[in-house]
């Protein structure tokens, strides 16, 4: 008996130098267990890295009547108000003419197509072509051979799609856009390049810019030339309004576009005019080529277009030959040039007429003249902003100049070209001063200008523009600083531990609570 009653303090002691212990051993693991959860809880949560899902690509073709040019564009992924933030990255000249002079042999278009193609693929990462969009857009050039032979545009347009169907982007269609949408498309081009529709924050965020005013667009092709703008009045013609939605905000323009008044067409019509007055057929003079130039055209290539074909001679010959002598006499190429234009047609229609009786509101804001308009003035030696007088005054200068000066005056000399820039001087003139109603106070709100910053200012842009608000836009990606498996592993892991950390402190509780009531009913029976 006293055996016994002697060892119960010593294994009392024992267990509880033995309980404590591991109720603090069990409640460190708890506490570290928690600490671990929430530490990598906020962690995961607050330094979590939101990432742009990258760009995306798209390729238009601008399939003009003289050359067909491969633009390459790009934008962020997510978009601005479901418009892309969109950026030229890549551009390419397809060789040969435009793809309207393929209407015999549609075959042949597609190697010089394939040359640009081939440096488009090492533009853009192999891995997303199967999803760069690729449009083809043709113009006045299309235009007027489908209204001629419809057959061999859609034959050029077929030729053009099998090609693309072996391609590994993901072809949309070849197509002939209409008048109306080459000028809105290029006003759009104009004023995003040039700002009017966003730009970036000190956040390096994309705004809208506050009270930004539009930019009038002047585009003069091969085989049309357009006029667009917002102007301050309402539309009385709704055909020659269109609405335009980019960014979240929507635009009235008034756009019209000129079929047969691009400038090779224009000069077709001048020189099918000269034969018709001449009295020999074979020789005749042109004063808007330079003095002593001379050059021998076929008749195919005067009347072979829709927009000389009522001057064709009734003895028309396609392979028959004319002669051609450059005279260059300023006066009579200007009026010359003027015939080309029926002014009278708006004598009964007001101010709000150009001519051939088409309706235009009165010009607002600055214009910004591209293509053929800059190529001409810069031909001349001007770019930019500049007054009338100045161009009057360099055109007439470079029209009485001789053939042989022009290698020596020009920024690049080319023959097809240099013989025709006094005509498309003259040309201009007259289209946009006693056409359009520019006169000495508004003519130096045009800016004369090809590109902005490495983008070229063509109607391309603009249409791969609209085209990204059909694009969807896609979601953010979210980088995380653990791996979300990892992440789990370690959640269910510590709180699994702090779990069995906190049973065992209830457990160990609840034996010593045991424990103290044995040994209180030992004490008491004993004393009895």
């Amino acid at each position: 008996m006293f055996t016994v009653l002697s060892r119960q303090p010593c294994q009392q002691a024992g267990f509880k130098v033995l309980s404590k212990t591991s109720t603090i051993i069990t409640l460190a693991f708890l506490l570290l267990s928690i600490v671990v959860v929430i530490a990598v809880t906020l962690v995961q949560i607050n330094h979590k890295e939101v990432l742009s899902p990258g760009l995306k690509y798209g390729i238009v073709l601008d399939a003009g009547s003289s050359r067909t040019t491969v633009y390459v564009y790009e934008w962020p992924a997510e978009k601005e108000n479901d418009t892309g933030v969109v950026s030229q990255t890549f551009k390419c000249s397809v060789k040969g003419p435009g793809i309207s002079s393929y209407g015999n042999n549609p075959q042949e278009i597609v190697k010089p197509i394939d040359d640009c193609m081939n440096k488009v693929k090492e533009k853009i990462p192999s891995h997303l072509h199967k999803n760069t969009p690729t449009y083809l857009g043709a113009t006045a050039g299309m235009r007027l051979l489908r209204l001629q032979n419809e057959t061999a545009a859609n034959e050029v347009l077929g030729s053009i799609q099998n090609y693309f169907r072996s391609q590994p982007f993901e072809f949309r269609g070849a197509q002939i856009i209409t008048g109306q949408e080459e000028g809105v498309y290029g006003w759009i081009t104009a004023n995003y390049l040039m700002g009017n529709f966003l730009e970036k924050t000190l956040w390096r965020r994309w705004v809208h810019p506050h009270g930004a005013e539009t930019t009038g667009a002047l585009d003069l092709g091969g085989a049309s030339t357009q006029l667009s703008f917002v102007p301050e009045e309402c539309m009385q013609n709704s055909n020659s309004t269109l609405q335009v939605q980019l960014y979240g905000y929507e635009y009235s323009v008034y756009t019209h576009s000129f079929q047969c008044y691009g400038r090779d067409e224009a000069e077709k019509r001048l020189l099918a005019s000269l034969v018709q007055n001449s009295r020999d057929k074979t020789k005749v003079d042109n004063p808007c080529y330079p003095q002593n130039y001379e050059t021998v055209l076929t008749m195919k290539s005067l009347y072979g277009s829709l927009c000389t074909e009522s001057l064709r001679p009734t003895n028309y010959k396609p392979g028959q030959l004319i002669n051609f002598r450059g005279t260059g006499d300023p006066a009579l190429c200007q009026e010359k040039v003027s015939l080309l234009f029926n002014f009278a047609a708006c004598n009964d229609k007001g101010e709000d007429c150009s001519f051939n009786g088409v309706y235009q509101p009165k010009l607002k804001g600055k214009f910004v003249a591209f293509s053929g308009f800059y190529y001409t003035a810069n031909a001349l030696n001007l770019t930019g902003c500049f007054p009338l007088a100045d161009f009057n005054s360099s055109m007439w200068f470079f029209c009485s100049q001789n053939w042989n000066q022009l290698p020596f005056m020009l920024p690049k000399f080319d023959e097809a070209y240099a013989r025709s820039y006094c005509f498309s001087a003259n040309y201009l003139y007259y289209l946009l001063v006693h056409g359009y109603k520019f006169n000495t106070q508004t003519w130096p709100q045009i800016h004369f200008q090809k590109e902005v910053g490495n983008s070229s200012i063509a109607w391309s842009l603009g249409y791969m523009l609209n085209l990204t608000n059909m694009i969807p836009a896609e979601s953010h990606l979210i980088q995380l600083p653990v791996n979300p498996f990892l992440f789990a592993g370690l959640l269910f892991f510590f709180t699994a531990v702090a779990l069995l950390c906190l049973i065992f402190v209830v457990y160990l509780c609840v034996v010593s609570r045991m424990r103290k009531n044995i040994n209180h009913m030992d004490h008491v029976l004993a004393t009895e």
